[in-house]
């Protein structure tokens, strides 16, 4: 079992930084297509696809090969780095700490690398106990962590002690100070159990206590990540709105508030936040990619290979479109080509997975008039 005992106290100063990243970027000059890193609002560098650490079983061996895959996704070439704290009960995250350790043996430094990670969801620690109800009293609701009512779904929470509990764990998972992305995860479990207004009383709490985050440095920004509801019809119960979200910010945070990223899934099987004109911004309606560019939102695709279904059996077209030979590298080549989209995000929990995936980053992503072609022949 990985356990806070595995984890050393002494913690990783600093955080990404625009300088850090840009170095990072040069690290790869000559091998790197151009359009494979991108400037994020606020200075930051991130690569246009990033790794994601979702899959696999709660066990040692998992746990090397996550931290063996991370390592290989830095060196070659892709430094945004995204878990949750729920991910394999938490060891997800200590895999990411074990590499980071690696890498800073191998030179690369802290801030050239964009650490996100995600809380939320009621998660156990490193194996799932005989009895979860006993521990989750035990470990949250007798020390007042959070109170019953707070929880959703019998399985979300978004009251600020929790998420200062969760953020302070993960950090420690990770063994750093400062996580550059926090997101609350899913936020729309709740949307089915509680009334609106009330729904947008705990968004506020949790941006209030995001902000005092950041303030406090042990995070550079925050954000959310969801599933459905930046893509849901507008009359949908889980529907949001990202203007909406963005007013909130500016109520916790003022004008300069560090709501500043949004991860939702957008690849070939679901491209709703390319297709679907769902938002309305200052009075005009679009697309999710457009509203998060409207409102200043870095926009993070996750899901791009929607857990390896879409790495075999693709239509024809669509290779012939991307000039790509894998059904993964075109799948991957879509989402990180989407108009509006700074990093898409893949599942690989194996060095093999990131070799493969590498490949794109020597491929410039799809201009835009090829891939609005690829929407023309499939339409």
């Amino acid at each position: 079992m990985s356990s806070p005992a595995a984890i050393d106290n002494k913690r990783m100063p600093g955080r990404a930084t625009p300088q850090g990243t840009l170095r990072y970027a040069a690290r790869f000059q000559g091998r790197a297509a151009p359009g494979h890193f991108r400037e994020a609002p606020g200075g930051l560098v991130l690569s246009s696809i990033g790794i994601g650490t979702y899959l696999g079983e709660p066990d040692e061996a998992t746990d090397k090969a996550y931290a063996d895959a991370v390592v290989a996704a830095i060196e070659g070439g892709i430094n945004v780095v995204d878990s949750a704290i729920n991910y394999r009960l938490q060891r997800s995250e200590r895999s990411i700490g074990a590499a980071l350790k690696q890498l800073a043996a191998k030179g690369f430094s802290r801030e050239e690398i964009v650490l996100c990670t995600k809380a939320g969801f009621l998660t156990p620690d490193g194996e799932m106990p005989d009895d979860a109800n006993e521990y989750f009293s035990r470990e949250f609701l007798e020390p007042g962590i959070f109170r019953p009512e707070e929880i959703a779904a019998g399985c979300h929470c978004m009251a600020p002690r929790y998420l200062a509990d969760q953020l302070d764990r993960s950090r420690r998972n990770f063994g750093v100070e400062c996580v550059d992305v926090f997101y609350l995860h899913n936020p729309e479990t709740q949307l089915s159990e509680i009334p609106a207004e009330e729904f947008r009383r705990r968004i506020y709490e949790a941006f209030q206590f995001l902000e005092s985050a950041v303030a406090a440095g042990k995070i550079g920004a925050y954000g959310l990540a969801t599933w459905n509801c930046f893509r849901d019809d507008p009359k949908s119960q889980g529907y949001l709105s990202l203007a909406a979200m963005e007013e909130i910010a500016r109520e916790a945070g003022g004008a300069e508030h560090h709501f500043r990223f949004v991860q939702l899934p957008l690849n070939l099987a679901m491209p709703e936040a390319l297709l679907r004109p769902n938002q309305v911004v200052a009075g005009k309606t679009m697309a999710m990619v457009q509203a998060a560019r409207a409102v200043g939102i870095t926009l993070v695709s996750s899901a791009a290979l929607l857990q390896g279904q879409l790495a075999r059996n693709l239509p024809p077209y669509i290779g012939a479109a991307l000039g790509l030979k894998s059904y993964s590298a075109q799948a991957l080549q879509f989402a990180r080509s989407v108009p509006g989209v700074t990093t898409a995000l893949v599942g690989m929990s194996r060095v093999e997975h990131v070799r493969a995936n590498l490949e794109v980053i020597g491929v410039e992503p799809a201009p835009r008039d090829q891939f609005l072609k690829l929407f023309e022949r499939s339409g």
